[in-house]
């Protein structure tokens, strides 16, 4: 027998036939829940995080991951920022833009957001290009006056590519017959479809030289847009090109221009997290059942042990070992099924549509069709350390009353 003792007499525990099966069967069943609660948290979470990471890449496909721009005043030195911008080795692209909420007519019309970009620095900025359904994003700067448009608005405008829209701007001019809205007519160059609500169905794209002249802004602009490397730092490297600009400027990265999304996404993943994290407490529970059952069982056994010199906490930990490997056999088969079914999820569902001859996220409701999976490894750690812990708490109540056994009294009726 190898030592330490204890350790040999709570594996051997585990092994031997018991007498009573039910006690048997108990610990199967909290193994099993164990294995099933890990499963499945790894799996949930990692399939919200494959949300999150399909979520941010369409926004940022369409949104910068940071803007500089002034509070109350159109921005108009803003050629150092992009110089600036271009010899800072984390930054990857800078171009300026001009938007502007306002008012778009075709055969509806609609209220969109009027962005203005400079087609040749668009694609260090975002993915605008690749997002193009129909048109190509140099129509912009081939002739004056052309406007690309989300699918969505688009549709509500009853419009597509060589038709007329008419923008209204937000501002008046005075004539002889009155005040009048500055407008003006736009072609129809493309259509894009980013596969977020906000754009494809309020968002319409012009060359900045005529959004400038559309809004009267001469030669200034709304702000400069910026790309980096690691778009987690995007709100400290704005900051620090800001910084050396004379005056005030407002910045404004990624996660606060859409932080409501964001954060929803993370209030649903810390309940999930709750809510699945109950099922691992219920096979602790198990595991102090199973316990409390095997140390009533063994009575005589333990009091036998105790005239033999086995201290108290020796005894404590002949019953944590066996309350642990019940905790760690399911710990492990449930970090590696959920590994494998996070890693495999997109195939399974797909399998599982096929052979049901159903979908179950219809790309005629939901952006996102499929299922996406982002396993961390980070992730995997922190749950499995969840269910070795309540594993191992659970098993310090029934292995404290073992030690309190007196064999005298054990003993007694034997």
């Amino acid at each position: 027998m190898f030592q330490p003792l204890t350790v040999a007499i709570g594996l051997r525990y585990l092994r031997a036939k018991r007498r009573n099966h039910f006690i048997s069967f108990i610990s199967m069943i909290s193994m099993a829940g164990i294995a099933v609660g890990v499963a499945i948290l790894i799996t949930v979470i990692s399939v919200m995080n494959g949300f999150e990471k399909e979520l941010r890449e369409r926004i940022l496909g369409m949104v910068s991951h940071a803007t500089v721009s002034t509070w109350d005043r159109a921005f108009g030195d803003w050629e150092p920022l992009v110089e600036r911008a271009r010899e800072h080795p984390g930054v990857v692209g800078a171009a300026p833009f001009v938007e502007s909420m306002t008012l778009l007519k075709g055969r509806g019309v609609e209220g969109a957001l009027v962005r203005g970009i400079d087609p040749g620095l668009e694609p260090d900025v975002s993915e605008l290009a690749e997002q193009l359904v129909v048109g190509r994003l140099d129509d912009l700067g081939d002739a004056r006056w052309q406007v690309l448009l989300g699918v969505e608005l688009a549709a509500k405008l009853g419009v597509g590519p060589g038709d007329p829209v008419t923008i209204f701007a937000p501002e008046i001019r005075a004539t002889a017959a009155g005040v009048v809205p500055q407008v003006r007519r736009f072609t129809v160059a493309g259509v894009f479809e980013a596969g977020v609500h906000e754009f494809d169905a309020g968002l319409a794209v012009v060359h900045w030289r005529d959004a400038q002249a559309l809004f009267r802004m001469g030669d200034d602009i709304s702000g400069v847009r910026l790309a980096f490397e690691d778009l987690f730092r995007a709100r400290s490297i704005a900051l620090e090109l800001a910084d050396e600009l004379p005056g005030f400027y407002r910045v404004r990265d990624w996660t606060q221009q859409h932080a409501n999304w964001f954060r929803a996404v993370q209030m649903e993943k810390t309940v999930m997290f709750i809510i699945l994290s109950l099922i691992i407490v219920v096979a602790a529970f198990n595991i102090i059942s199973t316990l409390v059952m095997l140390v009533t069982d063994k009575q005589a056994d333990i009091a036998i042990l105790k005239t033999m010199g086995l201290s108290p906490a020796g005894v404590m930990v002949v019953f944590v070992v066996q309350g642990m490997m019940i905790g760690v056999i399911g710990t492990l088969l449930g970090t590696v099924g959920g590994t494998l079914l996070a890693l495999n999820v997109e195939s399974i569902v797909a399998g599982l549509e096929s052979l049901l001859n159903t979908e179950f996220l219809s790309a005629d409701i939901y952006y996102i069709s499929d299922l996406p999976s982002d396993l961390h490894v980070s992730d995997v750690v922190e749950f499995a350390l969840l269910a070795l812990g309540l594993s191992l708490v659970s098993t310090l109540y029934p292995a404290w009353r073992a030690g309190r056994t007196r064999p005298a009294e054990a003993l007694r009726y034997e």
